[in-house]
């Protein structure tokens, strides 16, 4: 196994950037200022794309310039060009099914409702990438979920996503090696 593209979703434009729904643009920027390498907009992939390099092989970060629904779009744009397998992608996103801080690391399966995941699976035609889940929480009724996700988290929440991505850029390596249950291990466990 080889992850090649580190997709991390969210929204664009600054009325976004420190909503719940960009966890995963929080992570892609914490991994671009880790390996020292910056987001450059490309428009033909359609949002934010650096090229890093892990164990002498590229590796490919992204962050949609699309709104989460259309995630999809520049997913495919990027694999399609670079020859990049739905197995050899790994997303970043808020989940809004796991408890604030807490992370999940898994293969394929459905999407819950989210519309990123939404977008890829149908861009791609296959559920069968890797997914980083970055809890969120949930606001209890399904009926707030649009301006839970799209609000800012409290100060003790962000603290807590902020130390699930740490955690979760400390056994990306693990990730990356293919040592896939001893990073399960750890980041379920965290």
């Amino acid at each position: 196994m080889t992850i090649k593209l580190i997709v991390g979703l969210g929204n664009p434009t600054a009325e976004y950037e420190h909503t719940r729904h960009n966890a995963g643009f929080w992570l892609i920027d914490e991994l671009a200022w880790q390996w020292k390498v910056s987001l450059r907009e490309e428009k033909k992939f359609f949002g934010e794309v650096a090229r890093a390099s892990y164990n002498g092989a590229d590796v490919w970060l992204l962050k949609p310039n699309t709104y989460m629904n259309l995630s999809g779009k520049a997913v495919a744009a990027l694999a399609q060009f670079y020859k990049i397998q739905p197995n050899e992608i790994l997303v970043a996103h808020d989940e809004l099914d796991i408890a604030c801080g807490k992370i999940r690391f898994k293969l394929g399966g459905g999407n819950g409702g989210h519309n990123g995941l939404k977008d890829i699976q149908a861009k791609l035609g296959t559920a069968d990438f890797y997914r980083l889940r970055l809890g969120i929480g949930h606001p209890g009724d399904r009926n707030l979920v649009v301006g839970f996700v799209l609000n800012k988290p409290s100060a003790a929440e962000r603290e807590l996503v902020d130390n699930s991505i740490a955690k979760s850029l400390t056994e990306l390596p693990n990730i990356l090696d293919g040592k896939l249950e001893e990073a399960v291990r750890a980041l379920h466990s965290y």
